[in-house]
């Protein structure tokens, strides 16, 4: 029996050959299934023999998401190595009801590494849609190259999921990583496409999800867009949070978007890791039980080749420093650099090094909510810097930041993390980060007013957003016009960013083997429109053990195998 929470619970079972439907009426099931699967399948958290699973089922019409309404459900699950699953592998049965808002999500074990699976769920005669799922490699594998799709910052309001189809449309990724912002949480006409904030479509409910069945309703209006829904049943995800799945820059103790009249931040918070506990395809606390915490900050390992370490930097952050002048204006608050402050907590920030120095993989990556580059103005090398501040104590340690809500506001934390890479001679710490919805390829150096010559300790790869709006529009100006200006200050002032696009919404590409890392970025027409076509942009690679990033003209679709 496997462990799904007191809500639930899963009967596992080896089985024989068994004969089912011939592939015209699996599929006319499944079109029936589609009644009472209404939210899609996905998978997550890939092990060598473990990957957690996830439906939700609609019993009633009047079970719907939120309203604490409806049955008791008792709903099946098969996985197999056949898409017509004429081998079921491993079934069972999970009850599920109001209670858990009649989500299923258990972990299916005793699988072999490396390998696809396909899984449905079943409910009175009728079948979900197939997901496809694959474990990760075993712990001593040495896999030729692992491939990841990596999005972030996906607002429904503001435009259409392309970038999902353009993961789904693939069949050459792994799993998919997404780096936080799943979700948002404004109501109508409260964050939309482009300047005038324009619904292309309306959040269900209308207002700030603030109460469970908010969440829970926002979740479920998340999981019914097609694209999603494809990107899910293709590949498994690896997942972590930022900040809109909750309110808009939240840390410990608040939120930039949350009021006194809308009760207990903490109560609020609750409410929403409740929801995403329910809805997302995640072990938190390590397991798929609902209850039993919230720690969502993990590691998945791939073989020798590299391990992934999911960061929450949200939930344990002290307070952004109040900065005179509003983001994106470079801030002189010293408070950035205060070593009381924290963004990731001093439980995480032991993990994290204990991640980092982990002798085995490879590459070590880190999934990472907020940009960790520094992104500043008026660098001073530290020698400098030191005795100013021994008498002003004025100057921020890395320069003046341009945005304190991401590590140009955690200064000593950074520093931590650096001066643990260097002291240790830690090689191929790459960070893979969202958040700021634009595309950017940086070396991470250890004395930012000292590059290069000081060196680097990691390398940063950070995402487009799928839909969010980026710098374009927000001023409303046209594309490759007032960003630009932007663009080229940012570069002239920080020469360890190599990539900065302020203009595209996508999705990205990364590609690990024993010679580099790469990350090819892919970028969408108009959010506007449907079927807005989907065309690639650029690529940089870094080359293993230097810690340095270029750009490369052979994107990975170009690439022979094994071709570098």
């Amino acid at each position: 029996m496997l462990a799904t929470g007191s809500a639930g619970a899963a009967l596992t079972a080896i089985a024989g050959p068994t004969t089912l439907p011939a592939a015209d009426a699996l599929a006319a099931s499944e079109r029936a299934g589609s009644r009472y699967f209404q939210h899609g399948v996905a998978s997550g958290d890939p092990l060598p023999t473990k990957v957690l699973i996830w439906t939700r089922v609609t019993p009633t019409a009047a079970s719907r998401p939120g309203s604490g309404k409806g049955p008791r459900a008792h709903v099946t699950w098969e996985v197999s190595t056949r898409k017509d699953f004429r081998t079921v592998l491993r079934r069972g049965t999970f009850v599920t009801g109001p209670s858990r808002d009649h989500t299923v999500k258990l972990d299916v074990d005793g699988l072999r590494p490396a390998t696809w699976y396909y899984y449905r769920f079943g409910f009175q005669g009728t079948h979900s849609r197939t997901g496809r799922m694959r474990t990760a490699p075993a712990a001593e594998a040495t896999p030729t190259n692992l491939r990841f799709g990596v999005v972030s910052c996906t607002n429904w309001q503001a435009g259409y999921f392309a970038a999902y189809r353009g993961l789904a449309q693939r069949d050459d990724l792994h799993a998919v990583l997404h780096l936080g912002d799943y979700l948002y949480e404004y109501g109508a006409g409260g964050y939309g496409y482009g300047q005038g904030d324009v619904d292309i479509r309306t959040h269900d409910p209308k207002h700030e999800m603030v109460s469970l069945e908010d969440y829970r309703r926002r979740h479920a209006q998340y999981k019914t867009d097609h694209d999603l829904q494809d990107a899910h049943a293709r590949y498994t995800w690896i997942i972590t949070w930022d900040d809109h799945e909750v309110a808009n820059d939240q840390w410990k103790n608040g939120a930039e978007n949350h009021q006194a009249a809308e009760g207990d931040y903490h109560r609020r918070r609750a409410r929403a890791h409740r929801a995403y506990d329910e809805w997302m395809p995640v072990r938190m606390d390590g397991t798929a039980a609902l209850g039993d915490g919230d720690r969502l900050y993990r590691r998945l390992t791939f073989g020798r080749l590299a391990e992934i370490s999911m960061l929450d930097l949200r939930t344990y952050r002290s307070q952004q420093v109040a900065t005179a002048a509003p983001t994106p204006v470079p801030a002189a608050e010293a408070e950035v650099s205060d070593p009381d402050r924290t963004i990731t907590g001093d439980a995480q920030m032991r993990w994290l090094k204990e991640s980092l120095a982990r002798p085995q993989p490879f590459w070590k990556v880190i999934g990472n909510p907020v940009m960790i580059t520094p992104v500043t103005f008026a660098q001073l090398p530290a020698d400098v810097l030191a005795p100013i501040n021994d008498v002003t104590g004025l100057l921020p340690h890395d320069g003046l930041p341009y945005n304190v809500d991401q590590w140009d506001g955690y200064t000593a934390d950074r520093l931590e993390v650096l001066r643990f890479i260097k002291d240790r001679h830690i090689q191929n710490a790459l960070f893979v980060t969202g958040d700021i919805h634009s595309g950017w390829a940086a070396e991470v150096p250890y004395d930012v007013g000292n590059y290069p010559l000081g060196g680097t300790g990691a390398v940063e790869f950070v995402c487009t957003s799928v839909t969010s709006n980026n710098l374009k529009d927000i001023t409303g100006t046209p594309a490759r016009t007032t960003s630009l200006a932007v663009e080229q200050t940012i570069l002239a002032n920080n020469r360890h960013i190599k990539y900065l696009n302020f203009d595209d919404h996508g999705f990205s590409v990364l590609d690990l083997n024993a010679k580099r890392a790469q990350m090819d970025w892919f970028v969408i027409g108009d959010r506007a429109d449907k079927d807005t076509p989907i065309r690639y942009s650029r690529s940089f690679i870094s080359i293993s053990a230097t810690g340095r990033v270029k750009e490369t003209d052979v994107p990975l679709h170009r690439q022979k195998p094994g071709q570098s």
